[in-house]
């Protein structure tokens, strides 16, 4: 059994205060043939509508009632299908464009049950504001978040450009609550950030996959080795990347792939979602706007690469991951993936509402289901020096209820739980965790960071201390597709 913390949800997935899925936008498909409908069971739907109706303690309205049904119905299938609400809708589709009206923050959930800044986003205006990372908000509009769902929160701090939102914010050193007073405005989110780490290394970080990643990403790469064209070494940073658009990870796996290869594939009932993807362009492009990947460096093929993964690292993020380890291009470096093998279709129904349906798995090169078990790291490294610290808490999609089966991996029937169930040690890990300063992939404390310079330089590397328990996939006798 998963400990009592864990299922409180007490470590989530980091998100933008804006909306980050893995999804592919698709006009409305149907089989040619369709079995019959339940019709004992649509009458009994109808006569449920009409016992509200008529008996319920208050009137309720119509469209109310049918738009709860298709939701309830969607959300039963798995954690991943949902019904889209205009509202809902649009802040999905501004997420995956790399824009949104909000804050312009990172944020995820405290162990005390606020909300932890992860980032601001630079020159956004929390970023102008002087909001650090590290800081918590309690408050929202003089309204409490502790208690409220993240996802709740995160939509109350978006809304109109020009509109205010006050913070009340709890920060580190400092005795009285902070106040702050932002104004919403337009977020343009850049999804991939680079720098030479140190002379011949260089870090690039994708953080989420967006429309715009395969071009900020190729834009970023070129920048590099204007800067050094002799570079030795590279990391590709995906911790906590939640995952995105597909072709953004066809795009970013494309980059450093032979011309043409075979980047992933997925299996459903429909045709047109049993395909391979491959390194071309006209898998990763979304508009006829040239090849991003044409002009890049030819040295960006060969380049010693390392990928950064953590729990965090979910869906296109282990797209990336499992392509560069098949091909063997790359040494995967950190702690075993999320394990978000399934790819989501965005369905339109209306002008302003949708269906986010699980329509496929998607496979690795190799055929690798990565369903509720992810990506295990070449060489598995702790987030920190003295143990993988809240990364190790977090949940894995074997944890979530309904979670789709994997169904190529006859290892486990069941998802073993992590090392870190028990009660009292994870309560140990959140009181360390309390003392330590807020980690910045990128800096100089990054401790797997510099593990993956030291792959690269053919030094030691500090392994992690603990004996990990794989999590393994649960798979169902089903006959393979």
């Amino acid at each position: 059994m998963m400990g009592k913390l864990k299922n409180t949800g007490l470590i989530g997935l980091g998100v933008v205060a804006g909306v980050a899925v893995s999804l592919q936008f698709s006009a409305m498909a149907q089989k040619t043939v369709e079995p019959p409908l339940p019709l004992e069971e649509l009458r009994q739907l109808a006569d449920v509508f009409g016992l509200i109706k008529s008996d319920y303690v208050e009137p309720v309205e119509d469209k109310k009632l049918l738009e709860e049904a298709i939701s309830g119905m969607v959300a039963s299938l798995d954690p991943h299908s949902a019904y889209l609400d205009k509202k809902a809708y649009a802040e999905l589709r501004e997420g995956s464009e790399g824009k949104f009206v909000g804050l312009g923050i990172e944020i995820g959930l405290s162990e005390d049950g606020y909300i932890k800044i992860v980032s601001p986003i630079e020159d956004s205006p929390a970023y102008r504001a002087g909001i650090k990372a590290g800081d918590l908000i309690t408050r929202l509009d003089g309204q409490p978040v502790k208690g409220v769902n993240l996802d709740d929160n995160v939509k109350r701090m978006r809304g109109e450009p020009g509109t205010k939102v006050s913070l009340t914010i709890a920060r580190k050193d400092e005795p009285q609550p902070l106040s702050f007073v932002i104004t919403r405005e337009e977020i343009h989110q850049k999804s991939v950030k680079s720098r030479m780490i140190e002379p011949g290394y260089a870090w690039l970080r994708v953080s989420q996959f967006q429309e715009p990643t395969v071009d900020d990403m190729a834009a970023q790469i070129t920048a590099l080795y204007k800067q050094d064209p002799h570079i030795k070494g590279m990391v590709l940073d995906l911790r906590n990347d939640p995952g995105g658009v597909l072709q953004g990870a066809i795009g970013v796996s494309a980059a450093f792939l032979p011309k043409d290869s075979p980047i992933v594939s997925t299996n459903g009932q429909l045709p047109d979602s049993k395909q391979v993807f491959y390194g071309r362009a006209e898998y990763y492009t979304f508009r006829s706007e040239g090849d991003a990947l044409a002009k890049l460096p030819a040295a960006i093929k060969q380049v010693p690469l390392v990928v950064l993964v953590n729990t965090g690292s979910a869906s296109a993020s282990e797209i990336v991951a499992g392509a560069l380890q098949d091909y063997k291009r790359a040494t995967i470096i950190g702690t075993q993936t999320f394990g978000k093998g399934s790819v989501q279709t965005i369905r339109q129904l209306t002008a302003d509402t949708a269906v986010k349906l699980t329509t496929a798995r998607y496979y690795t090169p190799n055929g690798r289901s990565i369903q509720a078990k992810g990506i295990v790291p070449d060489l598995l490294v702790d987030e920190n020096a003295d143990g993988d610290g809240l990364n190790g808490l977090r949940i894995r999609e074997a944890d979530l209820t309904k979670h789709l089966s994997n169904d190529r991996d006859p290892e486990s029937a069941k998802a073993a739980a992590p090392v870190n169930d028990e009660m009292e040690e994870q309560l140990r890990i959140i009181a360390l965790e309390k003392t330590r300063k807020p980690l910045e992939f990128g800096s100089k404390d990054d401790f797997q960071l510099h593990q993956a310079l030291n792959h690269l330089k053919g030094l030691p590397v500090q392994l992690a201390k603990a004996e990990p328990v794989v999590v393994q996939a649960d798979v169902k006798k089903e006959q393979k597709k």
